[in-house]
């Protein structure tokens, strides 16, 4: 199975590579113009910018994909019908655009964070001393924010070698190595072929992370001194070229997330004709009859994973920093690689699992489920470990003195300080599951379709009206469950 699997594969593998590389740097120099932007600009325009990025962070898969086709395809509303070009959008710079646009807001976030973790005391010494905005820039700020920096290209990185669907939406006869993997298993049903081949993309996304774990025990070691988040304050006024460079991005990211929003839902209520843009409810309609009940699965599924994986995720980190139970440290380690393994590894993982007695789950929702619920079960225990160091323990034991059982101080104590991080696992695991797709398209089957997955094959298929309908339900329903997680976090 595994003989001549690289050398059969090298030009698939040298793709992945290529695409995946540019991508994720593409998308990690843009998020970080556009997080600097928002965390030291002192205008109203920072925060707008900010609130406008959590909304454009609500994304299904393929959408980009979507209005990118309808806005610049062939027979695209800008290039063709607006401008009177034919543009060929697809090849491998179809794939890199899409990886990038698709991943610009999920990158800015996490930076944004990185950003405001730096110690404002130092940018303010710097300055003090007489050292240049550029000076401080390079010695303060970029030094003590490279960690993310780097940490945002490795999970970008490894989300993009697992990426199938834009490759084959947008790729033309430019494939990867996930792409062939799902057609081998899709079109022609050799399993075993298309396990060997998703094993190649193991290799960089572990080798990636080495890297990273390593410069981060390095850096901890550097700046393990900063305190970070104090007295957060630096002006964009000077110098010019850096303010009207990042505005300029800024700006363009705006344009472009309006941009493709707006023709999803112009693609998903309107018809162009000759006679121009007509309205029709058409999509709406083979939405409620064929693709309705998958979209209520879907919610019942993402409802589950995201309650469960917050379960166990913050479970973990209690063991593991309250009780300081030694294998506990080892469980923690195996429930986060998932989240580091390519998606397509770890669906495929899953049909070689529970295809047989005892544990013959192939072909169930079980198994859908099971895999949303451990893909992302890590996000629970980093968000636990995080607030669980800041809450006292002796809060805990205090309680314990006074006579109160375990249930009452797990239940009156522990769960109120740790709403929060159970909040934040619980928005993370039902988004990723309301959006996911190359973890789990090897695993549905006609009775346990999602919405993600439906809305995958209408694209292949052409039919963008109806993929539009289903991208904006997806859409909306993620953002009003996640505006009454975060309103329940704030009481």
């Amino acid at each position: 199975m595994y003989e001549g699997i690289f050398s059969e594969n090298y030009i698939l593998f040298k793709n992945t590579m290529f695409t995946s590389i540019i991508s994720s740097i593409g998308a990690t120099f843009i998020g970080s113009c556009i997080a600097f932007y928002i965390v030291f600009s002192n205008s109203w325009s920072g925060k707008a910018l900010y609130n406008f990025l959590l909304i454009t962070m609500v994304s299904p898969p393929f959408v980009f994909g979507l209005s990118f086709i309808t806005l610049f395809g062939r027979r695209g509303l800008i290039t063709y019908r607006l401008l009177g070009l034919k543009i060929n959008p697809y090849g491998w710079e179809g794939i890199v655009i899409l990886q990038i646009i698709g991943e610009l807001s999920f990158a800015a976030f996490l930076l944004v964070e990185s950003f405001k973790r730096i110690d404002g005391r130092l940018i303010d010494a710097s300055r003090s001393l007489g050292a240049s905005q550029w000076e401080t820039i390079k010695r303060i700020v970029l030094p003590f924010s490279f960690t993310g920096i780097i940490g945002v290209f490795f999970i970008l990185f490894t989300k993009n070698l697992a990426d199938f669907g834009t490759p084959i939406i947008i790729g033309g006869n430019y494939s990867t190595l996930a792409t062939e993997a799902y057609l081998t298993v899709i079109g022609r049903g050799d399993l075993s072929k298309a396990s060997a081949m998703t094993t190649l993309l193991l290799f960089p996304a572990l080798l990636l992370f080495y890297c990273y774990r390593k410069n981060l025990e390095k850096s901890n070691t550097l700046y393990s001194s900063s305190k970070g988040g104090e007295n957060l304050n630096f002006s964009l006024s000077p110098p010019l070229l850096l303010n009207i460079f990042l505005t300029i991005v800024s700006t363009a990211f705006i344009v472009i997330m309006f941009l493709q929003y707006a023709s999803i839902f112009l693609s998903g209520f309107y018809n162009y004709t000759i006679n121009g843009f007509q309205f029709t409810i058409e999509y709406f309609e083979m939405f409620k009859l064929g693709k309705y009940i998958t979209f209520i699965r879907s919610i019942y599924y993402s409802i589950i994973a995201g309650t469960a994986s917050a379960v166990i995720g913050i479970t973990i980190s209690y063991f593991t920093e309250r009780k300081d139970m030694k294998t506990m440290k080892f469980i923690e380690f195996i429930a986060s690689l998932p989240y580091i393994i390519p998606g397509t590894f770890f669906g495929l993982g899953y049909i070689l699992a529970f295809n047989s007695f005892p544990f013959s789950l192939t072909g169930t929702a079980t198994i859908v489920i099971l895999n949303c619920i451990f893909r992302q079960v890590s996000i629970g225990s980093k968000a636990g470990n995080s607030l669980f160091s800041k809450i006292d323990k002796n809060l805990e034991k205090a309680a314990q003195d006074l006579g109160a059982p375990k249930i009452r101080v797990i239940s009156d104590i522990v769960f109120p300080l740790v709403k929060p991080a159970f909040m934040v696992a619980f928005i993370n695991g039902f988004t990723t599951t309301m959006t996911t797709t190359g973890a789990i398209i090897f695993l549905i089957s006609p009775g346990a379709s999602v919405a993600t997955v439906e809305m995958f094959n209408t694209i292949r298929d052409g039919d963008y009206g109806l993929a539009s309908i289903i991208a904006i339900f997806i859409i909306i329903v993620t953002f009003l469950i996640n505006i009454i997680a975060i309103k329940f976090i704030e009481k």
